[in-house]
């Protein structure tokens, strides 16, 4: 089957600041609206805390940042967007949810440096409102959680009483 052939694609679309980004549907587990986070002690940047759903623990973090974007700070906003890689739930702060659209595989543009907002952006959609920036969910959690390089000194040195 060619890629022109290839049926649409499912994308839910989301506003962080002034720019609209999507995620492929598949990867969607649900939206959650306010939820107390729980702060994590030296914890990467991009990790917001943490939140219990349903039995598990799930990260919740900020894409903004990565992607290049200036964050609402108006709106109030508390939206989570709960996505699936493999076995882990991860939840990605977002601005504001808009829509779950479809998109034909041929209509959409290979990332440019003018169009790339980071490499988790595979690809853009030009929709009639928005330029969407359409995200590899894995990409973008493994750039935000990216731990700083280790500090002896931080967490202690050794356990069990050794010198």
């Amino acid at each position: 089957m060619s890629l022109l052939a290839s049926p649409p694609r499912r994308w839910c679309s989301f506003r962080l600041g002034e720019a609209c980004f999507a995620v492929d549907t598949a990867a969607v587990v649900e939206v959650l609206q306010s939820r107390q986070l729980t702060r994590v002690p030296l914890a990467a940047d991009g990790v917001l805390g943490l939140v219990h759903l349903r039995g598990r623990i799930v990260p919740v973090i900020d894409p903004a940042a990565s992607l290049g974007v200036a964050r609402d700070t108006t709106s109030g906003a508390t939206t989570n967007l709960v996505i699936e890689l493999g076995d882990d739930w991860y939840g990605l702060r977002v601005d504001e949810m808009l829509d779950v659209i479809e998109i034909p595989p041929g209509r959409v543009e290979h990332p440019t440096a003018v169009t790339s907002r980071s490499e988790a952006v595979v690809g853009t959609f030009a929709a009639e409102r928005w330029l969407i920036h359409l995200l590899e969910p894995e990409q973008m959690i493994h750039s935000l959680v990216r731990l700083p390089p280790h500090h002896p000194g931080r967490l202690g040195g050794t356990y069990g009483g050794g010198s």
